[in-house]
């Protein structure tokens, strides 16, 4: 978990996530009196912060995990949640504003209508053990999802999640990434179209990387145990490094897309690194991608972004619209 999506509650007479996208349920912070009506074990991790505002200590992985879980109760119906242990543990605003800013992208193409209902279908790469994506995205505009990882642990989690929760159960299809070297192969079958993929790639370049980052987000956090080198937000390597990092990943991403030209109406992946997008640019116009969109995203103090790209112009892409959607 990025700690800067998931910011320590601050100074009152500070706005709190205006940053967010103007759908997102997260925009006014927690209510942390409600949270704990829908899930009461939240209850022994709030105190008193130095605002006086209740909060929660955000370098305790048990605590983050339980808000997670309230939030998810909460704010999308989802009664049974949770992730094996030293997983992922996602920041559920950020991650919300990445299936906002999709939604818009995906209503530009119907005259500004936002598409709603299971004529929709996402593709997830990298859904990991949280499934958080699929279940944001089917709960704010009840889109299908197809979410895919290398990883069997998380398939199996996300499996769990999935048939745990009535909603989500008809919804979504989580599927395993056989090839490690592959992204769409495998996955997308015969017959099978996506109106967009999505995915958040593994940041860092190496492992020591990933544990240099982890120690100074516990330093930020003021954390007092001292274990430097535990990765107290969670993560296996596939979720937070990947050799050659996020860059590596997203140009291998987009080359592959090129075989999956008329499969997906539009590809999209975050990008963190601002120096990372140039080599995307220059790769996407290597492939011909006919329509390139940056989409910036801030959070806090981080700035992030989706990169999407079409292979499809935008005559045939309101074909595609009238074919699936109408």
């Amino acid at each position: 978990m990025r700690k800067d999506n998931y910011d320590k509650a601050k100074d009152p007479k500070t706005p709190f996530k205006k940053e967010l996208h103007n759908r997102n349920i997260h925009r006014n912070g927690y209510d942390f009196k409600q949270l704990v009506m829908s899930c009461p074990e939240l209850g022994q991790y709030i105190s008193k912060n130095r605002y006086g505002n209740e909060s929660i200590n955000f370098s305790d992985p048990h605590a983050v995990i339980t808000l997670n879980r309230a939030l998810l109760k909460h704010f999308y119906d989802i009664s049974c949640w949770d992730i094996p242990e030293n997983f992922l543990c996602p920041p559920i605003p950020g991650r919300a504003d990445y299936i906002h800013y999709i939604a818009d992208l995906l209503g530009s193409c119907n005259e500004g209508n936002i598409p709603k209902g299971k004529a929709i279908s996402v593709l997830d790469i990298g859904v990991g053990a949280n499934c958080i994506y699929p279940i944001i995205g089917n709960h704010e505009y009840g889109w299908k999802f197809t979410g895919t990882d290398i990883d069997p642990i998380s398939v199996a989690s996300a499996k769990k999640i999935v048939s745990s929760n009535a909603s989500l159960s008809e919804l979504v299809d989580i599927r395993i990434q056989i090839k490690q070297s592959a992204i769409f192969k495998g996955i997308i079958k015969t017959g099978e179209r996506f109106d967009i993929t999505m995915c958040n790639p593994p940041f860092h370049a190496s492992e020591e990387n990933a544990k240099a980052a982890n120690d100074r987000k516990r330093t930020n956090l003021n954390s007092e145990d001292g274990e430097g080198s535990k990765l107290n937000f969670g993560g296996q390597s596939n979720e937070l490094w990947t050799h050659g990092g996020e860059a590596s990943f997203v140009r291998r991403m987009i080359d592959e897309s090129s075989s999956f030209q008329d499969k997906c109406m539009w590809f999209s992946t975050l990008i963190s690194k601002k120096n990372t997008i140039e080599g995307v640019y220059k790769t996407l116009r290597r492939v011909k991608a006919v329509q390139i969109k940056t989409i910036n995203m801030a959070q806090g103090q981080k700035i992030s972004r989706v990169i999407a790209w079409s292979f499809l112009d935008k005559e045939r892409q309101k074909e595609w619209v009238n074919e699936r959607w109408k």
